[in-house]
């Protein structure tokens, strides 16, 4: 008796999908030391920047889906107000918009949707990231040594990295309390505590999931979700965004 096409099929596709899915940790691209290879300008696409959660497009921004996994930003009643009043004030209190301010952590990830960076070393003790927003650069320190003793006020913080099978987990802490999220108003103080995901979902795509902790500003941890992508282009690289160079020509038409 011959089986119906259509299971044929659905079988199939189970089987394609399980033997995919087996194969992925060896379709990535790795290092002589057999790490995941991250090297390469990346970028992310969409309107994280612009507000993390969904939003209308207006005469600045198209409108975009929320990149927070928990749909809403948990945050204190006590600390809802602050956020409010950032938000109807965002076009000059903006710290990275209004005031080319470095954007911080995670935010600089997804600034302006400009690319950055990532060198990578075989048995390195750190990873570099550069961005293409104000030259900014980060350490991401993978040598196991800890955070500095006490509170250091740094705009991007200071970040120590350990791997998890494939994952990069970046712990960073010491930021200070003068960046947002995003230009929508949300915040932080200077008790933030961040961890970064860095996972290679195929060679051309990074699954970038970011962990913030604030006690003093939420309730409880929240998680940004991202995608990342790799250019391809021929000759593609970084190059100059500085904020306070366009500034400049207010004065200096």
């Amino acid at each position: 008796m011959k089986k119906p096409k259509i299971l044929i099929l659905l079988v199939g596709l189970c089987c394609y999908g399980a033997t995919a899915h087996s194969q992925a940790p060896s379709s990535i691209p790795r290092l002589t030391d057999g790490r995941p290879d991250f090297n390469g300008i990346w970028q992310s696409i969409g309107g994280a920047d612009v507000n993390l959660q969904d939003h209308l497009a207006d005469r600045n921004a198209p409108a975009a889906q929320s990149v927070v996994e928990e749909h809403e930003i948990p945050y204190l009643p006590s600390a809802l107000k602050q956020r409010e009043e950032n938000y109807a004030k965002r076009a000059s209190d903006d710290p990275e918009t209004a005031k080319c301010n470095l954007p911080g952590v995670p935010r600089i990830t997804y600034a302006r949707n400009l690319p950055f960076q990532i060198f990578q070393k075989p048995n390195g003790d750190k990873l570099t990231v550069l961005y293409e927003y104000a030259e900014a650069h980060r350490f991401l320190y993978t040598n196991g040594t800890d955070h500095p003793q006490g509170h250091i006020n740094w705009w991007l913080g200071d970040s120590r990295a350990k791997w998890e099978g494939d994952t990069l987990v970046v712990d960073s802490v010491d930021f200070n309390d003068s960046t947002w999220f995003d230009h929508a108003g949300d915040y932080h103080s200077d008790a933030l505590h961040v961890i970064e995901r860095y996972s290679l979902l195929d060679a051309d795509h990074l699954d970038y999931r970011v962990e913030i902790e604030d006690p003093k500003v939420f309730q409880k941890p929240w998680h940004i979700d991202l995608l990342l992508y790799r250019h391809k282009e021929k000759n593609f690289q970084l190059l100059d965004y500085v904020c306070y160079a366009f500034d400049l020509d207010k004065y200096y038409p």
